[in-house]
């Protein structure tokens, strides 16, 4: 990591921040203690990106968590990596797609619909632009609102792979933290008998 992170900011704000992250992530993540708590007058748009991302928003859960993971992973993100998975251990979501990412071309897991999504956000994140090909393939499977999602949702996980990367803020071990607390509340459970 190129900035030492600031463990106990002075804003107020940023305190309560710290604060929310450690009963949702198990710990304050490094981007705020790193980029936010230099420049406090940044969270208010980081918060409303943060709101847009936790809404409905006309796609499955499944697929944003795939095509957010799909461009961390293009883009060398560690850190988004390891929080989109964290994420995904909360929401229930099954890893076994985002370990396939890799070939998602050739994998039977996925469908024509997230082959179409994948394609599309590769694309534009290579190159900024899309095919007529790719866009036609996409249109295929998505309303005109869901290609919107799609293109927005590209456009943020790109912002933060390059908020994160440039600085050298890679995994903060929150997988790891969402697993063992999954493993601790399936044993707290009682069976069903």
């Amino acid at each position: 990591m190129r900035l030492t992170p600031i463990e106990t900011p002075r804003n107020p704000l940023l305190r309560l921040s710290y604060w929310v992250m450690r009963r949702q992530f198990g710990k304050a993540i490094t981007p705020f203690k790193v980029i936010f708590a230099r420049q406090p007058r940044a969270l208010a748009a980081q918060v409303g990106i943060y709101f847009g991302l936790g809404s409905h928003m006309g796609i499955e859960p499944s697929l944003k968590f795939l095509v957010q993971e799909h461009v961390a992973a293009l883009n060398g993100c560690g850190f988004c990596l390891d929080i989109g998975r964290a994420m995904a251990t909360y929401q229930g979501l099954t890893l076994e797609k985002v370990d396939a990412l890799g070939a998602w071309r050739e994998s039977p897991l996925f469908s024509a619909r997230e082959r179409a999504a994948l394609a599309y956000v590769e694309e534009a994140t290579r190159t900024h632009r899309a095919s007529d090909e790719t866009f036609a393939a996409l249109r295929a499977e998505f309303t005109d609102d869901q290609i919107v999602t799609l293109t927005w949702l590209n456009a943020v996980e790109n912002y933060f792979n390059l908020l994160n990367g440039p600085l050298g803020i890679d995994s903060d071990g929150l997988c790891a933290i969402a697993d063992r607390r999954a493993t601790s509340r399936a044993s707290s459970q009682p069976s069903a008998a």
